[in-house]
Order: structure tokens, then C-alpha cells, then sequence
């Protein structure tokens, strides 16, 4: 708003401001004193106005944003599970935070959640968490028009982990199938058995644990398997070698839909326990992709390119980066192998 000019009126000035409707006017000595305080006037009733308008907003509970948010559009990703996991749990673990009116979470309050998230999990964890719902916050400003800001974009966000370098060696794999109660070329017939043979598939193929237990049989061919919609969200065809080809011949046939009848929870959760039971120290089923990825390119002397198509990999530095992990023996191989 531009100030207006004073008037002189006998041997002071007069000066009068326009604010929402209603006329403000004050008498100084001089013109400049009358411009002082319309600039001060004019702060302090924008800064009343806005004070305002804050005490209007109406409670809107964290709690009722991410349930909208899960309905309207977590529903519809991938990752639907995940996310309403996610929620349900910091509904349980922070409920002072998630009844709290969106319009009064600050940025000091999530910083403060921020590190007692810390001190119960993982900074990779907590970085899935703060995607999250700052995704929902986000939601709330450009699609809902709720708030005016995301608070989530003014804390610091901790330090991502170092990429895994989990190689699992050939005597882990005996003693991972051995505590299934399963052995090579056999059938499996158990849940167990199941288990350690999606286990080697894995290694095998580079295929991810869900992408695996979601394959159809409509979609596995001669040379390679198909899949409609991966993690990115693209299809991709997986070639299958020998090896990969003789390990679905084990499965046998009966009538179903889909290749394998084991959910991701119940796999995680008994492969968990047997790694426990053995004591291997840090390793999940998911290193059976570093594993199958390094395998390829020490056995099979892929280029990056065509293992890009096989993993499903958009980039080469993640690829390289995070998944193909070599020994310093296996460099040492590889260096020799070019004398």
C-alpha cells in the first residue's frame, strides 16, 4: 500500500490512511513524523490483520489430513500398504503430534519429533517418514488449500545411510537352505522350502522379493519372464538363464494364478527368523539383489547397460553405486583377467 502524502494544516501536518474500510488519520509537526507513523500504522494493522485471520483458522487434527490424504490418493500408489502402515503407526506412537491442529505443527515441534524418531530407528527410516508426510502436507497447501506452508520443508533432514555392501557368500547359502530343510533341484513342497527357493531365484535373476511372489504364470515365457509394473512403475522383461529356467521347472503346476501362494509379510517374517537362528550378522533377503547383480557381472561380464534392462535400473549410478558390490578379490581377478 503506497503511504499518501501529508497535508499542512496551519503550522502542522495531517496525514490519513485507508485500511479496510475505515479512515485512520493523525497530526504531527512535520511531514516527515507523519510518514513515520503511517509506516508504523500500517505494520502494526497488517500484522493485527493477519493475527486475525490465524485465530480463524479452524482445528484440522494431523490425524484427519493423512487419513484424507490415504483415501484420496495413498490408496491409489503402490505403495498403498506401506503408507497406511506408516500412518497408523505414527497415529499410535505420536498421538499428541497427530491431533494436533495442522495450522500449529511448527517446525521446532517436527525437528523435536525428528530426533526422538532418531534415537527409535534408523536416519534411513526417519527419511521415509519425512518424504511421507511432508508429501501430505504438501497435499494439504497446492490441493486442499489448507495451509499456506509445509513445515516438513524447514527442518534439517538427517544424513542418508551409506549404501549396503551385503555380499552373501556361497557357505550362507548352504546354511540359509540347509535351516529351510531344503537342497538343490528339489521340489519344493513346504512354506519353508518355498522360501529358500525364492531365495535362490533371487540370487539368480536380480528380481526383487515382490516381484517375484507376484508373477503369473500367464506371464512367464521361454527365455524370460514378464512383469506388467515393477517398483518405477515401468514393466520389464527379465531373461531367465539355464539356471533360472531349471528352478522354475521345480514348481509344479497346480491350476492357480499366480506362481508362488506366499504373501511378502509371512516370507519376511520366517526368513527373518531363520537369519536370526543362524546369526548372520546384517543380512535381509533384499541382498539377494547386490548378490545376483555382482554375480552377473563377475560370471557373465555384463556391461552396464544390459544389466540396466535386466534390474530395472533407470540410472547407472544407483546401479553401480548401491546394488553391484565386487570384492577386492574379484576387482583383483578382473584386473588380472585383462594382462
Amino acid at each position: 500500500m503506497k503511504i499518501p502524502k501529508a497535508r499542512k494544516r496551519g503550522q502542522s501536518y495531517r496525514i490519513e490512511l485507508m485500511f479496510d474500510g475505515k479512515r485512520i488519520s493523525a497530526t504531527r509537526d512535520t511531514e516527515k513524523e507523519c510518514q513515520q507513523w503511517a509506516m508504523l500504522k500500517l505494520l502494526e494493522l497488517k500484522t493485527e490483520d493477519k493475527n486475525a485471520v490465524k485465530e480463524e483458522k479452524h482445528y484440522y487434527p494431523f490425524s484427519a489430513l493423512m487419513s484424507r490424504y490415504l483415501n484420496e490418493v495413498g490408496c491409489h500408489k503402490k505403495s498403498s500398504q506401506t503408507i497406511k502402515k506408516s500412518i497408523n503407526h505414527f497415529a499410535k506412537n505420536f498421538p499428541n503430534l497427530a491431533e494436533m491442529s495442522i495450522h500449529d505443527i511448527s517446525p521446532q515441534i517436527l525437528t523435536n519429533w525428528r530426533n526422538e524418531r532418531l534415537g527409535q530407528v534408523s536416519p534411513g527410516t526417519v527419511l521415509r517418514d519425512i518424504s511421507l508426510f511432508s508429501a501430505i502436507f504438501t497435499y494439504a497447501q497446492k490441493e486442499l488449500f489448507l495451509v499456506e506452508n509445509n513445515p516438513f520443508f524447514l527442518i534439517a533432514k538427517p544424513t542418508q545411510p551409506k549404501s549396503r555392501k551385503r555380499r552373501i557368500s556361497d557357505a550362507e547359502i548352504e546354511l540359509i537352505l540347509k535351516e529351510h530343510n531344503y537342497q538343490r533341484g528339489q521340489i519344493p513342497l513346504t512354506k519353508e522350502q518355498f522360501i529358500a527357493w525364492t531365495f535362490l531365484f533371487a540370487i539368480e535373476t536380480t528380481m526383487r522379493q515382490g516381484e517375484i511372489l507376484n508373477i503369473e504364470r500367464c506371464d512367464i515365457y521361454n527365455d524370460y519372464i514378464h512383469l506388467p509394473e515393477t517398483k518405477n512403475g515401468d514393466s520389464r522383461d527379465v531373461p531367465l538363464t539355464d539356471s533360472a529356467k531349471q528352478l522354475l521347472m521345480l514348481i509344479p503346476n497346480n491350476g492357480s494364478k499366480k506362481l508362488l501362494n506366499i504373501e511378502n509379510s509371512s516370507l519376511q517374517n520366517m526368513f527373518g527368523d531363520r537369519i536370526r537362528k543362524l546369526k548372520l550378522h546384517d543380512l535381509h533377503f533384499h541382498d539377494t539383489r547386490h548378490e545376483g547383480i555382482s554375480r552377473m557381472v563377475k560370471l557373465r561380464k555384463l556391461p552396464v547397460e544390459v544389466l540396466m534392462k535386466i534390474t530395472g535400473h533407470k540410472s547407472p549410478k544407483i546401479l553401480i553405486n548401491t546394488y553391484y558390490n565386487p570384492t577386492a578379490s574379484e576387482i583383483g581377478e578382473m584386473l588380472n583377467g585383462f594382462n
